[in-house]
């Protein structure tokens, strides 16, 4: 899961509840301060994540005269959904991000509309724009930001099973405190900020257990969809950090290649570049939507 440097919303942003046709989303909206947004920018959180794994790229991104819109999913945080497995299949969260998508392109009318979706999320936006109709698309590019072309690595897959195990036998409580008792033997648990560790804990307990099961049998089950992607007009690009637990950095290489797309590697960050490196990371975003733009 993705951990944000911080919680405290910028002047440029705030907490709102994104009404669509297929119902409500939590969200985090910034907008430029002094000027008119040049283009609006809708950010999708991935697994266990939710919309303020982008909160420190709503400032820069501001600045640089976007309007931005991070989401949490069907299922996570404070948008919540059914407790029904199927209520959470790639198809339905596609149709979500559509409709969120639709939403925005009311509000927002000729503006530039680009796509960026973390982790797990990549599925769903690669799915929603193989899924969308009409021409032109919706988006005015897609980015996908350290996700890769099909399932996760052995480690992610393995501890994906340990989880699709322990929904049925345990509460959430309980699973949080066995991940962190395993984090702690295994040398990987950080010290935490007490806001930034209750928030985790708090986050974690919003999620809706049918939820986290259907995204973690997705994570070990996603086919290659990348030759699809391909083929559709749209700009791309693949963004990384330097290292990355749930695919292969090089991994991420070689699918931007496949997607004859721009692969921009953010130094010193890992699976969370967002949140990690949110400097740099605004930094090649504007430019690249400052490109497409051109």
């Amino acid at each position: 899961m993705s951990t944000p440097p911080f919680l405290t919303l910028p002047a440029c942003a705030r907490s709102v509840r994104l009404r669509t046709a297929r119902g409500e989303f939590a969200a985090l909206h910034a907008v430029p301060q002094g000027r008119d947004a040049t283009a609006t920018a809708l950010l999708v959180p991935g697994f266990t994540g939710s919309k303020e794994d982008f909160i420190a790229l709503l400032e820069p991104l501001a600045e640089d005269g976007l309007e931005v819109v991070a989401i949490d999913q069907r299922g996570q945080y404070e948008t919540g959904g059914p407790d029904d497995v199927a209520a959470y299949a790639l198809e339905e969260l596609s149709l979500d991000l559509l409709a969120v998508t639709a939403e925005l392109r009311e509000r927002t009318a000729a503006r530039p509309l680009h796509l960026l979706a973390h982790s797990f999320a990549g599925y769903v936006a690669r799915d929603a724009v193989l899924r969308a109709t009409g021409t032109p698309l919706p988006w005015s590019s897609l980015t996908l930001l350290s996700t890769g072309p099909a399932a996760v690595g052995h480690g992610e897959t393995e501890r994906a099973k340990l989880l699709l195990a322990a929904l049925p036998a345990m509460t959430l409580e309980e699973i949080w405190q066995a991940m962190q008792e395993m984090d702690e033997a295994g040398g990987a648990k950080v010290r935490l900020e007490q806001d930034i560790a209750e928030f985790l804990h708090r986050r974690w307990l919003a999620n809706v257990p049918a939820a986290l099961a259907a995204m973690a049998q997705r994570l070990i089950s996603e086919p290659d969809r990348v030759d699809a992607l391909a083929k559709v007009s749209l700009p791309k690009l693949v963004v990384s950090g330097e290292q990355d637990y749930a695919w292969p950095v090089e991994l991420q290489a070689q699918m931007a290649l496949r997607l004859s797309a721009e692969h921009v590697v953010v130094p010193g960050a890992g699976h969370s570049p967002n949140a990690e490196r949110p400097a740099g990371t605004a930094v090649s975003l504007s430019a690249f939507w400052s490109n497409v733009l051109a």
